[in-house]
């Protein structure tokens, strides 16, 4: 995406008019309780890392700042923490505006942390010169066990003018600069382990996907937040309680460089089972082409979710049940699924499909002479919202072979959207699988005494090939502990493809459509027709209830 198209994008979310007032307001909902909000004064933030798509995680962040924003009608800011170039890129700073237009999401302006990396060098220069901050080339490894048991770094007495020299070898990237990092000098016997001298700033010389290769350091997140959260004039930021021991450390960091205090409030992440929600390691599945993309249906992507059939306002109504709540809950789909089930089930068209392995032909003996076509709804209880389809009704007719299975000699069935019917002949090979079945019409049965309620499709030329694709999770643990290698509980088989046929009303179907086939369940069209060698794809979506397809 061209920049001109980015910050038409951009502006195209500006939010004009904000009413002003001086009375102090506080959250009566599920929200914050901002006891000390002045109306319009109010200013958040929601601050991705262009590190990957945008995930169900983040979306919980990004729509209770949008909630705060609104409430006190405030400013929303949209600032990319662009401060790793070895994991960042352009493609992922355009697909999470993509994600945040996906979500409703609306924002005053966008900002980079590497728009302030002048002013970051020359603060990190400041603290050094105060004698707040020193250079260290320790080795990691012994940096982090130093850490641990509160060790002082060999580097921490070093004198300004040696932390100059050797800032300036990291600013230029040299080779001994390369060795070093920049820590701040808070206290190495603190029982709070994050405020035990944490790196400000590391080398890096990956060129960045903004300013190139400026820069040869780059400042950690740990220090440019709480620093750009000031400068940019945040008044409440939003932080995952994950963060909670860094927050000493976040105001140390303000009060040691004369800024503003920003008040914090903490909530819980969402977490849900058999998901893994780190970047990297969603990027492996990517890296190793375990999953088609960040988009694919298996993904907690946003895009991946909305792909696979989850509805943004299922989402936020899911999301937003949660609230700011700081409890640390391991969440089941099967709740979301639900939520997405109501909002999907009174709306979308009902279509037929028999699956073609193994699928029977009934015929029915005193059936029409020639096939004729009837309109009937395409949804019964909701005729004027999902339209209407066309049904063909034969002589001979395909049903499901497990269907076949269950049927009896003499037993009176119901064909759905058509009549009953008595099944007279049952044809069955040595195996005692079904080959064909014979029966006659009896449409003046009544539906509500038959065991067997029936999907079925008439044998034309007009009928469509489709694909069913059902997806399973991609570990089988539903929580990997802290410590254990989410490599070790890989599921290895994820994707379950099904050929099946479709009625001729499917041809129809433009990508994104969500449909459901009778008996089968709720699908959403990923691929719409094309041509008749070509399948159409259709995604199964979870309805709250289904086991695991794939075992």
């Amino acid at each position: 995406m061209a920049a001109a198209e980015i910050a038409h994008r951009q502006a195209g979310h500006e939010v004009k008019g904000k009413e002003r007032a001086n009375r102090h307001v506080g959250d009566n909902g599920k929200g914050v309780d901002l006891k000390d909000a002045v109306v319009g004064k109010v200013c958040v933030r929601f601050a991705p890392e262009p590190s990957g798509y945008l995930h169900i995680g983040h979306c919980k962040a990004a729509i209770l700042n949008q909630k705060h924003a609104q409430k006190f009608k405030g400013k929303l800011i949209v600032r990319f923490d662009d401060t790793n170039p070895a994991k960042e890129s352009n493609d992922f700073v355009e697909n999470i505006l993509k994600d945040i237009e996906t979500l409703g999401i609306k924002y005053d302006e966008v900002t980079y942390t590497s728009d302030y990396f002048p002013k970051l060098m020359k603060m990190a220069e400041e603290l050094i010169i105060q004698g707040k901050a020193y250079v260290d080339d320790t080795p990691r490894e012994q940096m982090q066990k130093e850490r641990m048991d509160g060790t002082e770094s060999r580097c921490r007495n070093n004198s300004t003018e040696e932390n100059l020299k050797l800032w300036k070898e990291m600013s230029a990237g040299s080779e001994r600069g390369l060795k070093c990092c920049l820590r701040g000098k808070l206290g190495m016997q603190h029982r709070n382990k994050s405020l035990r001298d944490p790196v400000y700033y590391r080398c890096n010389q990956i060129p960045h996907h903004r300013v190139g290769s400026s820069y040869k350091t780059y400042p950690t997140y740990d220090f440019a937040c709480p620093v750009v959260d000031a400068l940019e004039g945040v008044t409440l930021a939003l932080r995952s309680s994950e963060y909670h021991d860094r927050n000493a450390q976040y105001h140390s960091i303000q009060e040691d460089m004369g800024l503003e205090k920003v008040e914090i409030h903490e909530f819980s992440r969402l977490n849900l089972v058999y998901t893994l929600l780190s970047k990297r390691k969603l990027a492996w599945f990517v890296t190793n082409r375990r999953v088609d993309g960040w988009d694919d249906p298996r993904f907690p992507t946003v895009q991946g979710v909305v792909r696979r059939g989850l509805t943004i306002e299922a989402l936020k109504e899911f999301v937003e049940k949660q609230g700011s709540s700081k409890n640390l809950n391991l969440m089941e789909w099967d709740k979301l699924w639900t939520v997405n089930k109501k909002k999907i089930d009174s709306v979308c068209p009902r279509h037929t499909a028999v699956i073609k392995g193994g699928r029977v032909m009934l015929t029915l003996t005193d059936g029409p002479e020639k096939p004729f076509v009837r309109v009937i709804p395409r949804h019964k209880m909701s005729e004027l919202g999902a339209g209407q389809k066309a049904t063909t009704y034969a002589r001979q007719i395909w049903i499901d072979s497990v269907d076949a299975k269950s049927i009896s000699i003499d037993e009176e069935i119901t064909l759905m959207d058509w009549g009953n019917a008595i099944v007279k002949e049952i044809k069955k090979d040595q195996n005692g699988t079904v080959l064909r079945l014979a029966g006659v019409l009896h449409l003046e049965g009544s539906v509500k005494t038959t065991k067997l309620k029936l999907t079925w499709l008439p044998e034309t030329s007009e009928l469509v090939n489709l694909s069913l694709v059902e997806f399973d999770y991609l570990i089988t643990k539903k929580k990997v502990d802290e410590g254990e290698d989410f490599l070790d509980v890989l599921n290895e088989n994820t994707k379950k493809e099904t050929a099946a046929l479709g009625d001729s009303n499917m041809r129809n179907l433009q990508r994104g459509d969500v449909l459901q086939l009778e008996r089968k369940g709720y699908f959403r069209c990923d691929v719409p027709f094309v041509r008749p060698s070509k399948p159409i794809v259709l995604f199964a979506i979870p309805d709250g209830r289904q086991q695991r397809v794939l075992m």
